[in-house]
């Protein structure tokens, strides 16, 4: 079997954003699996006593990201555009049935194509991914069923996402994207192409 990684990623995580875009192709490259793995942030900012994003908490780290999106996602090839002032106090955005639904789509054929249509929507569009009828419209276009919404809010997958989510804080994971391979954890996006790599020796 193929060498894996475990790629825990958050929707409204900007860095989550560029790994969404790029991880399958290096995987490719390196001949290594992907385990796609939607989480949520916020229990883990809770575990460290911030009510929000740490963005948020610290204006200068907010100011120095948005700057480093801007130049690593031209050299990266990837579309980005930073929310306009009028946009800015809807981010981080509620993502809770992004991941939801991302957890369904995962589990069968068009949940990576949903993903980074999601995160294009959010990152480039600068659109609200908490619309769900915005997600139904992404989720579908993916190939996802009619009755997607529904399926995404049946207590079954809502546990899942739960779960998925405990499991990250069993795992040491404090943010996103993180990246696991074996017993070690890599931390960003500038840490895609070191974990593919740790995997492909293994």
């Amino acid at each position: 079997m193929p060498a894996s990684v475990e790629f825990w990623f958050e929707f409204a995580s900007s860095y989550s954003y560029l790994s969404v875009m790029r991880i399958e192709e290096e995987a490719e490259k390196r001949g290594v699996q992907v385990v796609w793995r939607p989480f949520l942030l916020g229990p883990a900012f809770k575990a460290h006593v911030w009510n929000t994003s740490p963005f948020k908490v610290y204006p200068l780290k907010a100011k120095y990201m948005w700057r480093d999106m801007e130049r690593r996602s031209t050299a990266l090839g990837i579309a980005f555009n930073r929310p306009p002032p009028d946009k800015m106090d809807s981010f981080p955005q509620f993502t809770v049935m992004a991941a939801r639904m991302a957890i369904i789509g995962l589990e069968q054929a068009w949940g990576k194509d949903f993903c980074r249509r999601v995160c294009q929507t959010e990152w480039v569009d600068c659109a609200n991914i908490a619309e769900k009828a915005l997600l139904e419209n992404l989720a579908i276009k993916s190939g996802a069923p009619q009755e997607i919404l529904k399926l995404a809010n049946h207590p079954n997958n809502k546990l899942k996402l739960r779960d998925q989510t405990a499991h990250a804080a069993k795992l040491d994971i404090f943010g996103a994207p993180s990246f696991i391979v074996g017993e070690e954890l890599f931390w960003g996006d500038d840490r895609l192409e070191d974990a593919l790599d740790w995997a492909a020796k293994l």
